[in-house]
């Protein structure tokens, strides 16, 4: 396999700088590189711990700690990276423990140029094939998990079966009718244990086992044993084969469109647990929801800030059989870096200064339900790698313990950032990404939901009436103009905060264009509604100019901080940003809170 030499990291550790220097000169005028280097075992440690690294060459002898136990750390953390053991004392003892803990190599000094270039590149060659190949699976298995979620959430009902007609394997949906419809009918048992009444399914797979052809979607009339209860199902089914044309069976797919019809009359949904919209794009976020929401699937929520990724959550929640349990929410981006860990997987008392106590983690506060990880794209990469191994084996390690928890949690995350553009930069882990993004809900922006702004202003005018005990009863066709025209960079979040502006200044049962944020109409007479980001519920503090430099917008942050006491909810409301937002550009600033907090 051919090798891209500048896409190859290795870490060059040896406490001798003469030796690291030289393996580093002979490595990069091969033009392999990036080259990195460690002069300890702790730094070197540490350096795995939050790099990748295609290879690793480490001197066996080194001050403290050896080259051993950084093999050793190595394979504790999960690298597959190949390493090359060097040291001018090579013994029997030394050189089995290497290998025994996977060493690919092990050289004696002197090292000469050739040597080292050619073990490098063999273990580069054989770490490639083994990535290829584990990518291959990797690909292979998640294509199968997408196939299993979209097998066990589609609304029809699926039954496969044998070239025997002995059902191989049923979809929820399929398991929820047979409960009523056919007792006798489960996986290992024959089609023939259908009743009576449901022939028609077993004669259409008959037909395809016989002619290896697919029978065309046709509606039979179904009557049980009350003559009342008739339904009509639409019903089809096609040869299963695998490659090279192998008969594996049939694939028995059917609905009953009596009831489906029935629901499509109902007409469309205006409101979904907290969420609302009668939109197109909303009506699919609707059914997204309740197919997946009773499959213990992990789920990615992905769109612009401020368009109800909580609320879907809650929703998702709300529609799983674990509705009855807890619902552990998690802004990774409001508690600083240093504590998350703790907060999520608890801690022993002592592990670390201040640790006076046992602390349970949130992760095991959501044991049966569901834990919902908001901004989960801005967490580190060492905090990346602890939720990976977390999702892949359900089980974690309290900040000080060497004692595992397992937990039954069903994981949601949310983001607003461009995962896929943060794994391509480096920025987010690949495995990760695939591990969260098991199902796929994404949010719309405001803008694009048509028909929405005018039923969401009246449940907000209708809410925030109520609350204020103000008699608030409509808005006028120009306020109503300008709320429509506007780009809504903020999204619904933003649309509630100006709804709830306007109720406050509502001098009659009337919202008029007086009651809005006076840029907001500006940006609208100027045409550029869609392109300002300065958010409506910023009118209650300043006005904020489009070109404001970043000194300029610290200082407004700081400003609102001071006003309201220090309290972070409320400046992330009166400047019109999202918490998060608020808490990445105080960090960014490097700013503390007000004194007076």
């Amino acid at each position: 396999m051919d090798l891209n030499l500048t896409e190859t990291a290795i870490l060059v550790v040896d406490d001798e700088e003469s030796l690291r220097l030289t393996f580093k000169m002979f490595l990069s005028r091969e033009g392999y590189g990036p080259i990195t280097t460690a002069s300890t075992f702790e730094e070197a440690t540490e350096l795995v711990e939050n790099q990748e690294f295609d290879l690793i060459i480490s001197d066996i002898v080194m001050e403290g700690a050896s080259g051993i136990d950084l093999l050793r750390r190595v394979k504790e953390l999960g690298r597959q990276c190949p390493m090359v053991m060097v040291t001018g004392y090579p013994n029997v003892s030394t050189a089995a423990e290497a290998v025994r803990l996977g060493a690919f190599d092990y050289l004696a000094k002197p090292v000469k140029k050739e040597d080292l270039l050619r073990t490098a590149r063999m273990a580069l060659q054989q770490y490639a094939l083994w990535k290829e190949r584990n990518r291959l699976k990797e690909d292979k298995d998640r294509y199968q998990r997408y196939l299993e979620t979209v097998f066990r959430s589609v609304r029809d009902i699926i039954i496969t079966v044998d070239p025997d007609m002995l059902v191989v394997q049923m979809n929820e949906q399929a398991n929820r009718w047979a409960a009523e419809a056919a007792p006798d009918l489960k996986e290992g048992a024959s089609l023939t244990a259908l009743p009576p009444a449901y022939g028609a399914l077993a004669a259409d797979v008959e037909r395809v086992l016989a002619d290896h052809t697919e029978v065309q979607e046709h509606r039979v009339e179904i009557t049980s044993d009350e003559e009342d209860n008739q339904v009509v199902l639409r019903i089809s089914a096609s040869p299963l084969e695998a490659q090279q044309g192998r008969f594996l069976g049939a694939a028995l797919i059917f609905r009953d469109v009596s009831r489906l019809e029935f629901l499509e009359q109902r007409g469309q949904r205006t409101q979904f647990h907290r969420l609302a919209g009668s939109s197109k794009v909303m009506q699919a976020v609707y059914t997204m929801i309740e197919n997946v929401g009773p499959v213990d699937a992990t789920v990615l929520i992905t769109g612009e800030s401020g368009t109800g990724k909580e609320l879907v959550a809650d929703a998702l929640h709300g529609e799983s059989h674990r509705r009855n349990m807890s619902l552990v929410k998690v802004d990774c981006t409001a508690i600083p870096e240093s504590l998350l860990e703790s907060e999520l997987f608890g801690h022993k008392k002592g592990s670390f200064t201040g640790a006076d106590r046992n602390r349970e983690g949130l992760i095991l506060q959501a044991d049966g339900g569901t834990l919902f990880l908001d901004e989960i794209g801005d967490v580190s990469s060492l905090m990346q790698l602890r939720l990976l191994r977390f999702l892949q084996e359900r089980t974690f390690y309290p900040v000080g313990s060497d004692q595992p928890i397992s937990v039954d949690v069903r994981v949601i995350a949310a983001t607003n950032a461009d995962l896929r553009a943060k794994v391509q930069k480096g920025e987010f882990r690949e495995d990760l990404y695939y591990r969260l993004r098991v199902v796929d809900i994404q949010l719309p922006p405001l803008r694009k939901r048509e028909g929405d702004l005018a039923a969401l202003v009246q449940l907000f005018m209708e809410r925030f009436s109520k609350r204020m005990g103000k008699p608030v009863s409509g808005i006028s066709d120009q306020a109503l103009q300008v709320l429509e025209r506007y780009g809504w960079p903020g999204n619904v979040r933003e649309l509630k905060h100006v709804m709830e502006r306007a109720c406050v200044l509502c001098k009659d049962t009337t919202i008029t264009s007086a009651d809005l944020p006076p840029e907001l109409c500006a940006a609208v007479q100027e045409g550029e509604g869609a392109a300002i980001g300065v958010t409506a519920t910023a009118a209650l503090s300043a006005a904020v100019a489009p070109a404001e430099s970043s000194e300029e917008e610290a200082e407004r942050i700081l400003r609102i901080l001071r006003q309201t006491d220090g309290n972070k909810a409320k400046a992330a409301r009166l400047l019109g940003i999202d918490r998060s937002t608020l808490y990445r550009k105080m960090r960014q600033y490097n700013m503390e809170p007000p004194e007076t907090v």
